[in-house]
């Protein structure tokens, strides 16, 4: 990690220690007066019970709301790649009772899916990333015949739309991982696209397919126990665990950088007393060594990031998916 982003982290952590000890925000709403937080906050979680994002948001959910003396409820509205929940949650009230838990999917589904009925930066107020989960290319051993990252990239490119990979889904991060990849690389490997990032799992670890661009979260305990191979991160950095596995510049692939992040938005208008009190509960909450342990255990990175750096990084995230997209073709089916 580096001195800047620990700088950063130091100095949201004293804010959120600071705002979890200031009294109750009131919020004017006309001529009436209300404090926040309300009795029960709801999280609106726009995947699957058990995924990914899960993860994360609901051991943050239990500790945000102990720290605000509140219940905080994780209401999954999963479907059409997480563009069902977003556009549910663009609609609720601002009133600070309603929160948007999302991913780096919502940056991609501007570019997959053309009648969206909300805009990720018109309708939601960043809050902050929660958690960063590096990619890694995992292949079955079994399947494709290498040990090392060179040996594949020549296995591929000896066979042409012989070596297929799966992901959750079209329009995914993993998919446009692979997307990214086979354009960096100026190779041919063939998506098979799946309901769900277990069902994609379970087919690799089958012999069903042949690899997977991989969040660490759910590679990591199979390429541990030898059921799989990791051959490439897509971080800047070697992890700490998995120190033998290299780097996608190391491989020579240095701008195949992909990671699986998740963050929290506020619906837009939200006074912002209220988002600026939630930013900080989150960070403190991350500090919690509970919380850290979860967050190893999935090879992640704690976030904490402000919102206006959050804000960046999505603009920049939508941006680069654009690009990749519109250079790879792709089309959902």
């Amino acid at each position: 990690m580096s001195d800047t982003s620990t700088a950063t982290r130091r100095r949201a952590l004293k804010l959120g220690l600071a705002a979890s000890l200031a009294a109750p925000a009131v919020i004017s709403s006309g001529a009436r007066a209300q404090a926040w937080p309300p009795g029960t906050i709801t999280w609106i979680n726009p995947f699957p019970a058990g995924g990914g994002t899960d993860t994360f948001a609901r051991p943050l959910a239990a500790q945000v709301g102990e720290q605000l003396g509140c219940q905080i409820i994780i209401d999954n509205k999963g479907g059409a790649g997480g563009t069902v929940g977003a556009s549910q949650a663009a609609k609720m009230k601002p009133d600070g009772s309603v929160f948007f838990v999302g991913a780096i999917h919502h940056t991609i589904a501007p570019s997959i899916y053309k009648n969206l009925d909300y805009d990720l930066e018109k309708n939601f107020e960043p809050i902050t990333m929660i958690a960063l989960v590096p990619q890694v290319i995992s292949i079955n051993p079994n399947k494709v015949p290498v040990k090392t990252y060179a040996e594949f990239l020549a296995y591929v490119k000896a066979n042409p739309n012989k070596v297929n990979y799966a992901s959750p889904g079209a329009g995914t991060a993993h998919h446009l991982a692979g997307e990214l990849f086979k354009l960096e690389t100026k190779t041919e490997i063939i998506h098979v696209p799946y309901r769900g990032a277990g069902p994609a799992m379970q087919d690799l670890l089958a012999g069903n397919v042949d690899m997977m661009f991989d969040g660490m979260g759910t590679s990591a305990q199979q390429i541990k126990a030898g059921k799989l191979l990791g051959l490439a991160v897509a971080t800047p950095k070697r992890t700490a665990e998995f120190p033998d596995i290299p780097t996608a510049a190391e491989v020579g692939v240095p701008n195949w950088i992909v990671s699986t992040w998740y963050g929290m938005w506020a619906i837009k208008g939200t006074p912002k007393p209220i988002v600026d009190r939630m930013y900080a509960e989150i960070v403190k909450a991350m500090a919690n060594p509970k919380l850290q342990k979860i967050w190893l255990d999935q090879t992640a990175q704690v976030g904490g990031e402000s919102p206006q750096e959050f804000a960046k990084r999505i603009r920049a995230e939508i941006e680069k998916w654009q690009k990749v997209v519109a250079a790879a073709g792709v089309k959902l089916d």
